[in-house]
């Protein structure tokens, strides 16, 4: 793959360690492409279809999941076009994991169209043997992951805070992922074998669009601000050389203790679900560890900073 050095030319809004890529992943972009175009069919579903399952708008699975693999597929494919030499290994995970996205969604929309809950039924043999599919799909996709993440670490990216960025976000993500195991752990009604929440049953009230439980626990939290570290942790390095006049060696340092923080609050959020806690609804030893992470992170931030300017 050939790239073409941006570092020369770049901009005050660019991270120097990004390069311009002549050729991306398409297996990846293909899978993003497409899990958008199914963010639409779903969106119309959720307008135009009156079921509901599970106590949400029966198109909403589906259009959340959509969604997220576009974000997913796209954020891996650009990881991978501005690493400084392409690995086929990852290449070829980056095809895997297009794969097993499209067996999930597919299995996702099978069960919409027949009424019928996609994760953790097993009620009949058949839903029993797509849900097998789909839990072998999300295991391969993890260790495809992996193998990116692995791949990103032992490259040597320029730019140090990118390099932190896209390192930490890789690997927190995989901490969201591996937190959705999880689920399965839970007991479910007759014909599940996990759920989502904790302390109530699937399918009570929950917050707009993402449904997440506003009576218990809900392990979709942490596993959702997990995987968005992908996203999150590049855009606070993007912004830290974009908006501040800091040193490269700071502002790697500030992306290193904001994804630590980030891993934290990752763990936090799952620590709270698992005592059937609603988000919103924290008890005091919750808001104690919300307060704790937070003065720690400003407070090494800070000394991160103070140490730069001397």
């Amino acid at each position: 793959m050939t790239i073409i050095d941006s570092s020369r030319t770049a901009g005050p809004g660019h991270l120097p360690a990004l390069r311009s890529p002549v050729r991306w992943n398409r297996s990846l972009l293909v899978l993003a492409v497409a899990s958008a175009l199914l963010a639409v069919v779903a969106g119309i579903g959720i307008l135009v279809d009156p079921r509901v399952l599970t106590g949400v708008p029966i198109w909403l699975k589906p259009f959340k999941f959509a969604v997220s693999f576009a974000v997913y597929a796209w954020t891996l494919a650009w990881m991978l076009a501005i690493l400084p030499r392409r690995s086929r290994l990852a290449e070829r995970a980056g095809i895997v994991i297009m794969g097993v996205s499209v067996i999930e969604l597919t299995i996702i929309v099978i069960q919409v169209v027949r009424g019928t809950t996609s994760h953790y039924n097993i009620s009949t043999p058949f839903n029993a043997a797509l849900w097998s599919a789909m839990g072998s799909s999300i295991m391969v996709l993890f260790l495809a992951h992996v193998l990116i993440a692995v791949t990103a670490l032992r490259q040597r990216i320029p730019d140090r805070a990118a390099a932190y960025a896209i390192r930490l976000g890789l690997l927190v993500a995989l901490l969201g992922m591996g937190l959705a195991f999880l689920m399965t752990s839970q007991g479910g009604v007759d014909g599940m074998v996990g759920a989502h929440n904790v302390g109530v049953p699937d399918g009570g009230p929950g917050m707009p669009l993402t449904g997440w439980s506003t009576t218990g626990g809900d392990l979709r939290i942490g596993h959702f601000v997990g995987l968005h570290a992908l996203q999150a942790l590049p855009l606070l390095a993007y912004a830290l050389r974009r908006w501040s006049s800091l040193t490269e060696i700071v502002r790697a340092r500030l992306v290193f203790v904001g994804g630590s923080a980030y891993a934290v609050l990752v763990l936090l959020l799952t620590w709270q679900a698992l005592r059937a806690q609603p988000l919103l609804q924290p008890d005091g030893l919750t808001m104690i560890a919300v307060l704790g992470l937070t003065a720690a992170t400003a407070g090494a931030a800070i000394g991160v900073i103070r140490k730069g300017a001397k």
